[in-house]
Parts: C-alpha cells; structure tokens; sequence
C-alpha cells in the first residue's frame, strides 16, 4: 500500500549575522500550519502552507549548565522532540524490515546540519536514532535474532562521489551502478565498516567529517555545496546462517544532509552562457525536477540526471518510507529562499512511496543468485545472438547486440555484488574495523597529549562542522611545509635534504613552500620560495616573522590556520580571544583595502549585506587568480561595485550597489562583469579545468575550444561608468542641463555626458521660460510631462573608441531606453537623443521621486577583438599581475588608492545632487533677478512720465504682476478673473443690504472695517499675502491729503513676511491706539446711498481685485491655510461702513 512523503518544516532562531542586521521575524506556526508574510507588504495576507509537523524552534527555550537548550513552553520544538516524531518512526520501520529515508532540505545556514546533525550536546536525528538502536537492541533483544550493522559516510560535490571512509579516493570519484533487473543504483566500491556501538559509529563519524574537511581543503571545495549521505544497513538474521530455514530480514536507512538550496536566479548565474555546464547545482536542480514530476504522477522520471537522484531513487519513488525536514530561516533578508523551501516541501508531501518488507530466506537467495550468475556468465561466452530479424542493417544489429551485452554485463556485476554482500563474514569484518578504531584512538590520544604542551596549526572552514579539526603539530626544530611534487616530477630527497612534514595541496602551494622554526618555544615561520604565498594576520609574510598565540596563517589560497601556543597565551595587537573564518577573512579583506575598517561603528543593513558579501567573494577571486596565473590565461580578476539597477533593472531590498567580479584581459584590456551567482558558476568550471589539467587529462589548456573554456567570453559592450541628473528642478517646473562627469566602478572620471531634463508640453514641445510653480503640489492630480535629453559624450580612453551609447530609465518605466550606437572610431559620440516621459497623474510618489529620486544614465562602449599592446604577449600572466601590483602600490602610496566600500560610490552621488541643487538654486535666482530687474525698469519709467500721465493704479498693477507672477499665466488669469466676479457679486449683495448693518462712520463718510471683524472673516488672513504694498489701492485721482499720505507709503519697502506669520494689514479704526501703527488699506470706496459704479470703475475694481487674489505661494504645508484650490474657490469681501476688503 502506497503512502505519501511525511514532511516536516523547523524554524531556527536568529543567527549573529541576521542579529546585527536587525532582521525582522516573518515566520508564524500554529499546530501543524506555518505562516510567512512578505517583508515587502506587510498588509497582504501570509502564506499559508499545512505539512505533518511544524516546528518552532525560533524562542521559547532556555540553555542549561550543560549547554543543552531546553524548552520552557510547550511550543518550543527540542532536539529530542523531532526525533521523537521522525527518527523514531525511521527506527520503527527498520525492525520491521522497510528500508527508510530522512532528508534534511534548506538553504545554507537555515539549520539543517543542526537538526541532522547537531552541535555539541545538542545532538540531531542521526547520532540519537544510531543510539537509540544499539539501545534497543541491548535492553530488548529478540531470542533467537542475530543483528548486524555496517556503516557507510558519503559525499556527493561537483557530482563526484567520495567515500569519506577512506583517505584515497579514485580521481573522478567513485561509480555509480544500476541493477537493471531491479531499477535500483548501488556504489560497488563504497566502503561499509561493521560497528557494534554507538561509541564506534560516532567515531567513524569524526573520521568521516576530518577526511571531508582534508578533501574539501586540497580542492578548495564549498562545503555547502556538498550532500552527504549516511548509511546504516541493519540486518536481522532469524535462526543459524547456513542452516534450512535461516532467513534475512533487511532495512537500508539513509540519512541524507543536501546542500544549500540558494536559488540559481537568486544569485544572478541565470544568464550564464556555460550555466549549464556546471555539475556543481546539477544534483539539487534534478532533484527539484524529480520531486515535482512525482507529485504530478508522472511515470517517466529523470533520476539518471544526477548522481544524486540515482541513489535516493528508492527514497523517493520505490521501496522505501520517507520523511523530509525543511529548514527554514527566520529572518525577512531570507525570506524569497524561505518562501522557496516552503513551496519545495509542499510539493514533496505529493509524493507516494510503496514500501515492502525486505525478507528472504538466506539459503535460497544464495542459490538464486549463483544460478542466476552461471546463466549470465554463458550468455556472455555463449555469444548474444539477437532473434532474427531480417529488417535489420547491420549497423543497428552491432547496437543491439552492444545493448544486450551491457545489460547482461550489469545483470552479472550486480548479482556479483549482492553475492559477494551475502557471503561477507560479519564477524571477520567488525574485528577488522575494530582494529582500525583502536589504532585511531591510539593516535587521537597521543595527539590529545602533544595539544596540551607542543605548538599546532588548527584550520578554519567556512563550515563550523569543518572548522578545528586538522592538526598540524609543529615539533621542537624545523617543519617543512609543502605539497608532493606533480606528474612525472617524483624524486627522492637527497641525503641530509628536509622532507615536507606537514603536507598541503592545491593552488599557490610551492614544493618547498615555508618553514616553521619551533626553538625553546618561540616559533617563527620563513618563506622557502619566492612565489609562495603566505598571509600572517592578513599581511604577506616578509622574511623571517614570529607567531604569536591566535595569529592567523593562510598557506596559498585555501589552507587557513590559527595557531595555538598552549604553553605562551600572549597574543599578538588586535589579536581576539576567539578566531573564526569570518574574522580571518574580513581581516584580509581589511589589509587588502576590499573594505573599511569600522571599529565600533553600526553599519546600515545596505552595509552589512556589502561586507559579507564582498569578504565571501575575496578568497574565491584570490583563487581564480592563482589559476589564472598556473594556466597561463591572460585574465585577472577583481571585486568592484556596480549600481544593483545596472544588473536587475530596479532597486533590489535594502541595497543600492552589489560586489561584482570584473575580468579583464591583460593584453587587450576587455572587461567582463560577473554578477555573483554568475561568478560562483565560473568559479566552479575553473576548479574542475585546473583539477583535469593536474591529473592529466588536459595537456594543453590552450587546446580548450573556446565555447568551453570557462576563462574565455565574447566581446560585450562594457559599462565604462554612470552619470546621475537629480530631478528637483521638475518640481519647480525648471529644467536642468550640465554637463556630468562619467565615473566608473572606483569612482575614477572616465569621461564627460552632456544630459538635462526639461518640463514639457504633452507633444514633448518646451514650456515658456517664463514657467514657474512655486508650490510643488499643485501639480498633484495633473498630467506632467518631461523631456529627457543626451547631446553627447566624451571618453578618455582609446580602447572605448570602437562605439558609445547611453542606457537610461526613470521611476515610472519598467524597461530601460538606449540611444543608437555611435560608432564613429572617435572619443566623443553625438547622440541629440530626446524623449518625452509622460505621466498620465502625478502623486505624492512622483512628488517624492522628484525630491528625492534621480534619473541613472549609464554610458556603455563596445568592445571588440584588438590586437594585443606591444610587448605584453611575450610576458605570462603571472608577471603581468606582479607588473599591475607594483602599480597599485605605488598608487596606495601617493593617495590614489580609495577603498571599497558600499558607500564609495555615494560621494560621487553626493556631489552630484549638491550640484544639482546648486543648479536649481541658481535658476531660481536667476528668475528673481528678472523680475528684479522687470520692477526696477517700470519704476523708471514711471518716473519719466509727465506728471499728469503718471497713473499710480496702473503702475501697481505692473509692479504687483512683475512681483508675483509664477510664469503660469494662463491659469492665474482663469483663477483671478473667476476670483473677481465672485468678489463682485458679493459686493453687489452687500451694497444691497449696507442700510441693515450696524456701522461706523469716520468724518468723511467712508465706512472702516473694524479690527475686531477678522476674527470674523477668515478671509483676511492672507490679504497681506497677495499684495503687501496695497496701502495706496487708488490711482492718484483721489488728490485728498490722506490719499497722498498713502502713495507716498506705498513706496517704502515691503515688510519681512513669513510663511508661518504672515503680515495682514487690515483696515483699522481711525481713533483706536492699539491701531496707531497700523496702516489703512482703503481697497474700494462704497458711498452710502451708490448703487453702481461707472464702468470704468468697474473695470479698474476688477483689476485690481485681480491683483489682490494672486497671493503669494509657500513652498510649505504647514502654514496653516487651506492649499490654494481651497482658498481660491472659497474668496470671501466683507462690507462694514464702506469699505470692503477682499480675499
């Protein structure tokens, strides 16, 4: 009877690096349902996902004096508490006799080694449900059964199979072989040691983790990108073997660790011409592939696609019962790959097995398999004539019979197999691995001794499992520190000559490499070779250096030590009382000038995510480099930054630039920019050529077809540097036109791009320069439109002369916009590129946009295949690398050298919107000036005219226009006239009902306003606003001394006004003291008893009520009035004794 995949997910607590960042929890359980909201839209509702277990292990615990970590709430999910719903299950079905599976899934980091594994006294699945079996079989044995139990430890990296249990594994791993009678794949030369304890399975677990980190060391392998697969087969034999009636019963279990389940998109490798060529994400990508055709039913599925789907073919679609566990981060900067894992273990609950008991009896599985092998071994003597088929040519008659010869061929090497399994003495085998253990133990208690007195090297690993677990002693006198010689280079040391004592391979390791001096204690270290790497806490090694307690060692490129002085703790400056890979690494990365030292400074989360990435990729581009130089490619490499918009077209969460490696050909000068997934997928292609050219099967690199060369691309148009144009002068309806420095990667000028931008009409046509918006937020709820204009660019460096062209987008595009490709062999390309951008209704976001945001032009030239400079073919890469360095330091040493950092393109940036603010600023002055300079001419000639035609209605009129006008014409007009008529009715209606109020009048006869009735009328407040030199409204008609009096104030300079307290001058009444100062404003005179003005007057009154209703605009929200639409369609005039005052 068929049953479905059990699946589990395990939430972890946050990690330090997750911590530092200050990530947010988006992870939520509730019974057997995990939840997990998107960091991006907290509004939206979770996704929702039900599995068989749900486990949260985020909080809810406590550590004891042991260091075990407990629960304090029911919710929290422990180590023993999985194994009690999982690997109790896997034990159960093993005495039943059903082989059975448990795979752990996640991304690095996520806390999959934890729950398999463990730390410390936290053990996981794997040693707890090896215990528990020896247990069992001790407390509650069965009469009459014996138990055997053989161990075996696996990895799986680059689709190679490795056997952990041994220190020599076959160049090219191990094979992997298919039973075709059963379906099923097996590896023949896979070592199974018996054990008979726990003690000995843990044991030849360390065994297997040290010759994994050895392994993972001389190859510079990724241990995250490693699958390790442990197995127990567990035999129950039922009466005396060799007897009638004895039978079998076995159960294979299979504990599976996969390796980190990034993304492939997520890294950016998607558009890598050799993706796939790369064996290195094969195994995981075929997995995902067999998973979902098996939810779906699929009958045809590809497990012969990877080395990893081929031995879990019976865990997922044959003869087993399965269980998975998904890791699962915590953290929002993980949450696409969370979100990931989460939908990879729905769809594997889908999955249905079909497990049977494996039991048979022993004589007669012994007997079918030796007859079923004297039958195979005679067809294969006997000769394979297939049935006789006329039709066939005889080219398909020699494949058919080549087909049929294979098959038999497995058919007998598996029969083989499973005889030679069968027939193994049990006992003879456990007292031949219980002598390795012995001698194993004997030489860990020795090393045990010599720890606590005798100085040693222990290495560093990315992977903590890996980390602290190769010794390297070094004895009173001289160590020598080297690899073996390669090839055909095999020569004895001559008599009295050192032989290398502590054993490195890989890259950068010289024959003679260094050596370590340990005398009376003080042990210094010396290179042997000139071109011998060796880093001392970060810094090259220079002649002769002494070691202190906890310094940090890196022999080559991927050999990291600290060492341990058990006897002298004194440590060096700077030294930590703990050393781990991350600070080795960051401290190189630090010397190096990669990144900036922070001290006790708190990065942004931007920062951060720079850092860990930019010390991830420093070893990996140290090593390509020293391959480079082995193989003689003429590339090198190197980490710089680019704007993340440039790769993904848009902003990615909380970063702004990304790490990029950059290669370069050091004879033509080509560049190439590899993103980092990218980079990782050529990184793994270049180990596989350098490891092939070792062993021997490539003799001449140079005879690599270029299509698989992994150093070799195309000539791409290369991003020579970006220019940015800030976008406030939009805002203020001003263009904006300059002439940009182009800066690359390090900042460097590269070049100069004339660029600007320009509010425009909807057919793209330029808008009056007169065009002015004072207040930003009238443009709100409007169409906008804005030319973005390239005139031309200018490069410095000849290799860019074969063709230029320009890539651009702006906050409201989705696509970027290129210009044509000038491709003149010149310097300087003319591109008289324009193109209007319309938006259809502006918000508070394009508001922002404009405030805030910028429009990124990125200046591309194309590359070509050019001959190499004079001279530099004759030279290898090695000394054109050293040639490069000698530059650089002579460049750190004279000041050019900066730094990389996230934020070292940000200055450029910096200056950049500085000077685009001065630009604005200086268009707006600009436009004061001549409006100035428009008054001061019609001050003159009003001073010229005769006296008798010197109106001074008019003249202010002009004057107030000049003063307030915001270029936008049109719409003023429409607004004022509209304002006026309004103003008039209402002026109307009062005159019409004056006799019904109650008033004041002066001696004159003129009605005042009061200067209590503001209160009363909201419409006062920004009189002054509009007009604040209106106290001489009348022409110079009105020829009374007060009239007079109040022309010649007009003409005193304004009052200081102020968004927040604006001036109101208000008509007061003539004898109240607090109004002593205060000036009158007769705007218009209602004569008791007139009902009708001339029509001239009418005319005059509504200019200058036109005049009136222009108030000036803040560029504020806060100062306390409605916005202008409001105000304008809400103008009020109040009548009270004759004069009216209007807003």
């Amino acid at each position: 009877m068929s049953e479905s995949v059990k699946v589990a997910v395990r939430v972890r607590p946050f990690n330090s690096r997750e911590t530092q960042r200050n990530a947010k929890l988006v992870i939520d359980m509730d019974g057997a349902t995990t939840y997990i909201k998107n960091p991006d839209n907290p509004s939206a509702q979770p996704h929702k996902f039900t599995f068989d277990y749900s486990y949260w292990s985020h909080d809810e615990f406590t550590t004891s004096a042991d260091d075990v970590l407990e629960a304090s709430s029911d919710r929290y999910a422990s180590q023993r508490r999985v194994f009690d719903d999982l690997g109790q299950g896997v034990l159960d079905n093993a005495f039943k006799g059903f082989n059975c599976s448990l795979f752990a899934y996640g991304q690095t980091g996520s806390g999959k080694s934890y729950s398999m594994v463990g730390y410390g006294p936290n053990r996981g699945i794997v040693p707890i449900t090896c215990d528990e079996l020896f247990k069992t079989i001790t407390l509650s044995p069965e009469p009459g059964v014996k138990y055997e139990i053989l161990f075996s430890m696996l990895e799986i990296y680059n689709e190679q199979v490795r056997d952990l249990l041994s220190k020599n594994n076959p160049k090219g791993g191990l094979k992997i072989r298919q039973n075709p009678a059963e379906g099923m794949f097996y590896v023949p030369d896979l070592r199974k040691v018996a054990v008979a304890s726990y003690e000995e399975i843990e044991k030849r677990m360390a065994e297997g983790t040290s010759n994994r980190t050895v392994a993972s060391t001389n190859m510079n392998a990724t241990s995250s990108r490693a699958h390790t697969v442990v197995t127990v087969v567990f035999s129950q034999i039922f009466g005396e073997a060799g007897k009638p009636g004895a039978r079998k019963k076995t159960s294979v279990v299979n504990l599976v660790d996969l390796a980190g389940s990034e993304r492939a998109d997520s890294t950016g490798a998607t558009g890598d011409r050799l993706k796939e060529g790369a064996n290195i994400n094969q195994s995981l990508s075929t997995l995902g592939k067999v998973i979902s055709l098996l939810a779906e039913g699929q009958k045809t599925i590809p497990y012969r696609e990877s080395a990893l789907t081929k031995l879990l073919k019976n865990a997922l679609g044959g003869n087993s019962k399965t269980v998975m566990i998904a890791a699962l981060s915590p953290a929002d900067i993980n949450y696409d790959e969370t979100l990931g894992t989460l939908r990879y273990a729905n769809r594997a609950k889908q999955i249905k097995t079909k497990a049977v008991v494996n039991e048979n009896p022993l004589d007669k599985l012994i007997r079918q398999l030796k007859e079923e092998n004297e039958k195979l071994k005679a067809q294969l003597s006997g000769g394979l004539d297939p049935a006789a088929n006329p039709s066939l040519d005889p080219e398909a008659e020699k494949k058919l019979r080549a087909e049929i010869f294979n098959e038999v061929r497995e058919n007998l090497l598996a029969n083989q197999y499973k005889l030679s399994e069968a027939n193994r003495n049990f006992e003879d085998q456990l007292r031949n691995a219980r002598a390795e253990i012995s001698d194993e133990e004997e030489r860990l208690l020795q090393a045990k001794r010599r720890r606590q007195h005798i100085p040693h090297f222990l290495n560093l690993n990315a992977d903590p499992q890996l980390s602290r677990v190769v010794e390297q002693f070094l004895q009173e006198g001289t160590t020598l520190v080297g690899r073996i010689p390669r090839r055909n280079t095999m020569a004895k040391p001559s008599e009295g000559e050192s032989t290398v004592a502590i054993l490195l391979e890989g890259i950068s390791i010289q024959q003679k490499h260094c050596e370590v001096k340990n005398v009376a204690g003080v042990v210094t270290v010396q290179s042997l070779a000139s071109n011998a790497e060796t880093k001392i806490n970060g810094l090259p090694l220079v002649g002769t250096q002494r070691l202190m307690h906890n310094d940090r060692v890196v022999f080559g490129t991927n050999h990291y030590y600290v060492f341990i002085h058990p006897t002298n703790q004194d440590m060096s400056m700077k030294s930590p009382a703990v050393v781990d890979w991350q600070y080795a690494q960051q401290e190189i990365a630090e010397q190096r000038g990669l990144v900036v030292k922070v001290g006790g400074t708190t990065l942004t989360k931007e920062e951060e995510l720079f850092r860990e990435r930019v010390v991830e990729l420093m070893p990996m581009v140290h090593e390509v480099n020293a391959i480079s130089e082995v193989l003689n490619k003429y590339k090198t490499f190197e980490i710089v930054v680019m704007p993340v918009e440039a790769k993904y077209g848009k902003k990615k969460r909380d970063a702004t630039t990304t790490p990029v490696v950059m290669m370069r050909d050091l004879l033509t000068g080509n560049c190439w920019h590899w993103y980092y997934g990218t980079f990782l997928n050529r990184r793994y292609m270049i180990q596989e050529t350098y490891q092939r050219w070792v062993d021997g099967e490539i003799e001449d690199v140079e005879a690599i077809p270029k299509e698989e060369d992994p150093f070799w691309e195309p000539p791409e148009p290369v991003l020579v540097g970006t220019a940015c144009v800030y976008l406030q002068s939009l805002a203020f309806g001003m263009d904006f036109r300059d002439k940009l420095a182009v800066c690359d990667c390090n900042n460097d000028e590269q070049g100069t791009i004339s660029v600007g931008v320009e509010p425009c009409t909807a057919d793209g046509q330029m808008v009056d320069d007169e065009y002015f918006i004072e207040d930003p937020n009238e443009l709100l709820h409007r169409p906008f439109h804005f030319n973005v204009r390239i005139e031309e660019a200018s490069v410095t460096s000849e290799r860019y002369s074969q063709g230029l062209f320009v890539r651009y987008r702006t906050y409201c595009e989705d696509t970027f916009t290129s210009t044509q490709v000038v491709s003149d062999n010149t310097l300087q390309a003319r591109f008289s590129h324009k193109r209007c951008v319309s938006i259809d209704v502006l918000d508070e976001d394009h508001l922002h946009y404009f405030d805030e945001g910028c429009v990124m032009f990125y200046v591309y030239a194309i590359q070509g295949d050019v001959a190499p400079e004079f001279g530099r073919s004759l030279m290898t890469t090695k000394e054109l690398r050293k040639a490069e360095r000698l530059r650089l330091q002579s460049d750190a040493k004279s000041g050019n050298s900066r730094p990389l950092t996230a934020v070292s393109r940000r200055s450029e940036e910096y200056v950049q919107k500085l000077k685009s603010d001065m630009i604005q600023l200086r268009s707006r002055v600009n436009m004061l000036n001549r409006k100035e300079k428009r008054i001061q001419d019609l001050v003159e000639e009003w001073a010229l005219k005769p006296k008798s035609e010197q109106s001074f209605r008019g003249f202010h009129r002009a004057v107030n226009a000049a003063a307030f006008s915001t270029g936008t014409r049109w719409r003023t007009l429409s607004k004022t006239v509209t304002a006026a008529i309004h103003v008039k009715n209402i002026v109307q209606a009062r005159r019409t009902s004056s006799a019904s109020l109650s008033a004041s009048t002066d001696g004159s006869g003129t009605t005042l306003l009061a200067r209590d009735d503001r209160d009363k009328s909201p419409a006062l407040a920004t009189l002054a606003e509009g007009s604040p030199q209106m106290e001489a409204a009348e022409g110079s008609e009105h020829n009374s001394p007060e009239r007079k009096a109040a022309d010649t104030n007009s003409l005193q300079p304004a009052p200081q006004i102020t968004p927040h307290a604006p001036a109101m001058v208000v008509a007061g009444e003539e004898n109240n003291e607090d109004d002593v100062n205060e000036p009158i404003i007769p705007l218009v005179e209602v004569t008791p008893g007139v009902q009708s003005h001339t029509e001239k007057e009418k005319s005059d009154s509504m200019s200058l009520d036109s005049q009136m209703l222009s108030p000036a605009r803040t560029n504020g929200r806060t100062n306390g009035h409605a916005p202008l639409a409001t105000r304008s369609a809400s103008r009020t005039s109040t009548v009270k004794s004759g004069v009216c005052v209007m807003q």
